[in-house]
């Protein structure tokens, strides 16, 4: 506890560094925190602490030693900075989680393999965390994240470690769960709930009186395929691109309008192949027919997506914020937890595997979709609900696991009761 005995919370991750579905979850648990523990105090230790104190004003520290002083003057400076930073971490980290009664994660795929990762990266560093956690007596929490069976041994070793060490954990899907269960942890406490995402606040969708083309919200991703795929990354980037830029195509040439959306400012790349395609092959539609502007939350990511009609995406969060609108939805899946989500929306049909991506079945896909639009909708809506309501009963067991009370909900019944 702080002087002022205010609970002291610190959020951990991969924050700040420009990831929309990453900040998306922290944002739905900060308002948890606001609304429900609104005397806490809130700090952050995340891989962009500047970009993230100036976009929420909270106080931020880097994660590593290694991020907080930055690389050095040339390749072998750095080499040696790093490897300095790895034997510092084992000081700072106790030091720093020390200053903090919780620690919270916030519904990241934190146990996930699904892109290319190093053990000795942030696997490693959350496991630092959890172990100094332990060690200084600081609670740490798992909130919502993903998982599946790493079967390299050092990220299987570090996952189940840093999970064993958790205060509390929970995942979004069973599969995550069960992933974690196969990997040897016992998981018999831990419950499953949505994603985070579900519990953000709903944009206004635009009104207009003028008839417009439909739009499709295009989300896009720079992808390299999984650790699996390191010596042809390349070829799995330009694959991938090269089809969006097909499905791009298509889109304009039969009179849709396309918003092309991401999720991490590493997407930037297949943006500017969409946009430099289109201008060379469609020169006299793209200035009506494309429309391009960056998002720094996922909030304002699903203010854009309010005002589309249909969404084609890649990245996970993209697909969440699409379906959080109840928006007819496409899924161009690069993890088995896309393909669950489709599933809980009862929209499995309408996905496909982005490593065996087909142009043609996706128009086939689109097609059907969009004639089906309408009465898909109020069965999206209704699964909305029912997420809503699950992630409440989430933040009830949270706040009685993390913090054994939740003063404004006792509140709320004291003045019922007349007390």
């Amino acid at each position: 506890m702080s002087d002022a005995g205010a609970v002291r919370v610190a959020f951990f991750g991969l924050l700040g560094s420009g990831n929309l579905g990453n900040h998306g979850s922290f944002e739905a648990l900060l308002a948890f925190l606001r609304t429900r523990h609104p005397d806490f105090e809130i700090s952050c230790v995340c891989s962009g602490p500047d970009e993230f104190e100036r976009q929420y004003g909270i106080p931020a520290v880097a994660i590593t030693w290694y991020q907080a002083h930055g690389p050095g003057r040339s390749r072998l400076d750095s080499v040696a900075r790093k490897a300095f930073g790895k034997i510092a971490d084992l000081v700072r980290m106790p030091r720093l989680l020390r200053a903090y009664d919780v620690v919270i994660v916030p519904g990241m795929g934190v146990f996930e393999t699904t892109l290319r990762m190093r053990p000795w990266g942030w696997p490693y560093a959350q496991f630092l965390m959890a172990l100094s956690a332990k060690l200084v007596g600081t609670k740490t929490a798992f909130v919502n994240v993903g998982a599946n069976v790493a079967h390299e041994r050092s990220l299987r070793w570090l996952f189940t470690s840093t999970a064993r060490l958790a205060s509390f954990r929970s995942y979004r899907d069973d599969y995550s769960r069960d992933s974690m269960q196969k990997m040897g942890v016992d998981t018999s406490r831990d419950d499953v709930y949505p994603d985070l995402a579900f519990a953000l606040p709903e944009p206004v969708a635009p009104t207009s009186t003028v008839q417009q083309p439909p739009v499709v919200g295009l989300g896009v991703m720079t992808y390299y395929g999984t650790n699996a795929d390191r010596s042809r990354a390349d070829e799995v980037y330009a694959a991938y691109t090269a089809k969006i830029v097909e499905f791009a195509r298509w889109l304009v040439d039969h009179g849709y309008r396309i918003r092309l959306v991401t999720g991490d400012p590493s997407d930037g790349s297949v943006v500017e192949a969409v946009d430099e395609d289109l201008r060379r092959t469609r020169p006299a539609l793209v200035e009506d027919m494309l429309v391009i502007e960056p998002t720094e939350t996922l909030g304002e990511l699903m203010t854009q997506l309010a005002a589309v009609d249909i969404v084609v995406a890649s990245r996970y969060h993209n697909v969440v914020a699409a379906l959080k609108l109840s928006k007819p939805t496409i899924s161009i899946s690069y993890g088995t937890k896309s393909d669950i989500l489709m599933e809980q929306m009862r929209l499995a049909e309408f996905r496909q595997s982005i490593q065996s991506l087909d142009v043609t079945r996706l128009i086939e896909q689109f097609s059907a979709l969009e004639a089906r639009a309408t009465t898909l909708v109020p069965a999206m809506r209704a699964r909305n609900a029912e997420f809503s309501a699950a992630l409440d009963q989430q933040f009830d067991a949270l706040s009685a696991a993390l913090f054994g009370t939740d003063p404004v909900r006792r509140l709320a019944v004291d003045i019922e009761q007349g007390d």
